[in-house]
């Protein structure tokens, strides 16, 4: 079973608990102003790499891994996009008892009887899912992402209804995200989960304009600045206020 992947990071410290090895798939259909990863956009790409050749790479890190309470995590583009090799990557895992983890936005998130099937076969062998709520928001969704976010947030419950811990992952925007009113919203909607472990706030960052820039694309928000740590810590708050 081969993957599309666009690249494999060894040693990454910020998708998940511990050390982890990261891979990153190739695709996804969410097309966000504040991507730092837009050379991952397009499917079918990317090199073909096999379950067994990461799996092979794997085991040379995982005195690293163990020793930090790490894990794999698979992440993207949208890793859901290649459902099939994420199943047969994370039973070779937890064969080895490796911790694994999804980072994903949702974006594909179908209720096609297909999809669910292998969908709830791959979370027979996930640990936990890192999810990226971009707005809560249906019109601002679609104004950021290009697509709107009811199936996002029907995926959020699915997670919850099935018992898979989450961390809720949220790109803080200077006026685009970080409104109270809807950082409000979303602090009630994460609060109908029972299973979320942690709220992470991102603060939005401009680490990834070369990339646009060396696709060719324009970089929408090129006159937005990082927000203040006073912003940072108020939709911290909101965000987790109706957590249990």
């Amino acid at each position: 079973m081969n993957g599309n992947i666009h690249s494999i990071e060894t040693f990454g410290t910020v998708d998940g608990p511990g050390i982890r090895y990261v891979v990153f798939t190739q695709g996804c259909l969410l097309r966000c102003q504040f991507c730092h990863n837009a050379d991952t956009w397009e499917i079918g790409t990317g090199k073909e790499v096999s379950v067994s050749d990461i799996i092979d790479d794997l085991k040379s890190y995982l005195p690293f891994i163990d020793a930090s309470g790490g894990g794999i995590t698979v992440s993207g583009g949208e890793p859901l996009l290649q459902v099939p090799f994420l199943i047969e990557l994370f039973k070779k895992c937890k064969d080895l008892g490796i911790h694994t983890t999804i980072d994903s936005s949702g974006g594909c998130f179908s209720h096609a009887e297909h999809f669910q099937n292998n969908l709830e076969e791959l979370l027979k062998y996930t640990d936990l899912v890192l999810l990226d709520l971009k707005h809560i928001d249906r019109k601002k969704h679609i104004n950021l992402t290009g697509m709107a976010n009811d199936h996002i947030l029907e995926f959020a419950h699915f997670l919850s209804d099935h018992h898979v811990p989450i961390w809720v992952r949220h790109v803080l925007v200077p006026s685009i995200t970080d409104d109270e009113e809807d950082l409000r919203k979303l602090g009630d909607f994460i609060g109908t989960l029972s299973n979320v472990e942690k709220v992470e706030v991102l603060p939005y960052h401009k680490l990834g304009v070369y990339k646009w820039e060396a696709l060719g694309l324009t970089y929408p928000l090129k006159d937005i600045e990082p927000p203040s740590d006073e912003i940072v810590e108020m939709a911290q708050r909101l965000l987790t206020e109706k957590l249990n």
